[in-house]
């Protein structure tokens, strides 16, 4: 008998330890187009999502932010505006292909952050360190997801915040039809012609719609120990962002 631990990549049954490797590849594929493909994507729009998610946030000068799978570092520049010289900003992502495209878009900019190769389940920072934690379209790839909200939960701290945007649930049923289409023929036909490479957008789609819907989330932010968590659908539910407090 099998008792191997499993987890999906996309609609693909994988061995547990085998996703975060196959994630990466994803990633250092799709590298340095990543932000022309998401332009295309979305028409733009996932600028104002994040401007939203920062909304959120709260910021003020001279906190500290950590920017997880902060990718190419388009919040993370924005954060860094905001705090300020006495505030800190780290833009953190496992993948290394990601994190070095983010460092020399940030530089080439003059926007000065910290970088810090991690994975979200075990951060190594101390405990009760950031202000605000930001996660941008990063938590579907992540494989144990409670894990990392609990070890963002750890290392905020009291009264700090986590944000969360990620693609959801689509709220306006008879758009499904049309989303799917998009998201299945279009995609990756997008990343066949941009970067040659049409599995790694179908991949995307297939992590969407086995990402946890708005209610699941929050649930599981709950259930780690956030407190005052809620939610907004953005564009019917395409994306939400997910809000959660340290107490």
């Amino acid at each position: 008998m099998n008792t191997e631990k499993t987890t999906h990549f996309g609609f693909t049954q994988v061995p547990h330890q085998d996703k975060v490797q196959r994630v990466t590849q994803v990633f250092d594929s799709v590298a340095t187009n990543y932000d022309i493909m998401n332009d295309l994507m979305s028409l733009g729009i996932h600028r104002l999502w994040k401007r939203f998610s920062i909304e959120l946030s709260g910021v003020q000068p001279g906190q500290r932010v950590l920017d997880l799978a902060g990718g190419t570092g388009d919040l993370a520049a924005k954060f860094a505006t905001l705090v300020g010289e006495q505030g800190q900003v780290v833009l953190a992502d496992i993948n290394a292909a990601m994190l070095q495209v983010g460092r020399e878009r940030l530089l080439d900019r003059g926007v000065l952050v910290d970088y810090a190769q991690v994975n979200a389940e075990s951060l190594p920072f101390a405990n009760n360190t950031f202000d605000i934690i930001t996660m941008a379209f990063g938590l579907r790839n992540v494989t144990d997801k409670e894990a990392a909200l609990a070890s963002m939960l750890r290392v905020l701290k009291p009264g700090g915040r986590l944000l969360i945007l990620e693609f959801s649930e689509l709220k306006i049923r008879p758009l499904k039809p049309l989303y799917d289409l998009y998201s299945f023929k279009v995609l990756p036909l997008l990343g066949k012609l941009i970067v040659k490479d049409a599995d790694s957008y179908r991949y995307l789609a297939e992590s969407i719609r086995m990402h946890p819907n708005q209610e699941t989330l929050l649930e599981m932010m709950q259930s780690v120990g956030f407190d005052r968590c809620d939610y907004h659908n953005l564009s019917g539910g395409i994306v939400a962002v997910h809000r959660g407090f340290k107490l």
